[in-house]
């Protein structure tokens, strides 16, 4: 089992960022209404990706029994809460402590026996089947590093699904212009030169032992809102795994 590492990943201002958030949260109307619009569709790829890696069956209600889960950069727990329901011992971390108070509360509250932790995923030990960063890696101090420690923390058959804006204009357009500056995306969220390209994610994937197996854009339009897509240009996500 790989060690785990003793740099740091967690930029310590984007931890704060995060964690003044972390009340209005779960709040569909509140400063993360983008996220809430988000997870459905995040969730579509993950619950595909998992049925195509494991060969599950997709009218099982808990097709992750018996698996482990790790989220890292977990929020207050959006996506943590529906892999717990599909069945998964789920680990959520998180650099901000507000953030991990308020989703170990609501998974308290809704019954969900979710494992929380304040910790850097380069710090952290033990082997997870499927592993998930959702809209994180374009705020860590290194990227390279970070992956790593990602993988370092996936079980030989495990499955690693990550997403993240793509450097773009539209993208720029998008989320920075329009979203923070019109106030539907919290002001300061991104910094768009921290954005990955897939030409320059997937290197990183191989690079520490993996293998992109899907890769689908993310978009908005008027008609069917935030949708998968093949146009990569806005927002990404992928699974990798193992040969």
């Amino acid at each position: 089992m790989a060690k785990a590492s003793t740099a740091t990943t967690i930029d310590s201002s984007e931890a704060a960022h995060f964690g003044k958030l972390a009340a209005d949260w779960w709040n569909p109307e509140g400063s993360s209404a983008m996220l809430h619009k988000l997870n459905p569709v995040r969730l579509g790829f993950v619950r595909t990706a998992i049925n195509r890696h494991w060969g599950l069956d997709e009218r099982d209600f808990r097709p992750l029994a018996g698996k482990s889960a790790l989220d890292v950069g977990c929020g207050a727990g959006l996506l943590c809460e529906p892999l717990a329901r599909l069945g998964t011992r789920v680990t959520g971390v998180d650099a901000a402590q507000e953030n991990v108070a308020a989703a170990l509360a609501h998974a308290t509250a809704g019954g969900l026996p979710i494992d929380y932790k304040c910790a850097d995923v380069a710090t952290l030990d033990g082997a997870f089947d499927l592993v998930t960063s959702m809209e994180v890696i374009e705020h860590v101090t290194d990227p390279a590093l970070f992956v790593s420690a990602l993988v370092a923390r996936l079980a030989p058959d495990g499955l690693l699904i990550l997403s993240t804006p793509n450097r773009t204009g539209k993208s720029r357009l998008a989320m920075i212009t329009l979203g923070e500056g019109l106030g539907a995306i919290p002001k300061g969220t991104h910094d768009w030169d921290k954005f990955l390209t897939p030409d320059e994610l997937t290197p990183l994937i191989e690079q520490a032992g993996l293998k992109v197996r899907e890769m689908r854009g993310i978009l908005f339009s008027p008609t069917a809102g935030l949708h998968l897509s093949d146009d990569l240009s806005l927002n990404y996500i992928l699974a990798a795994s193992r040969d």
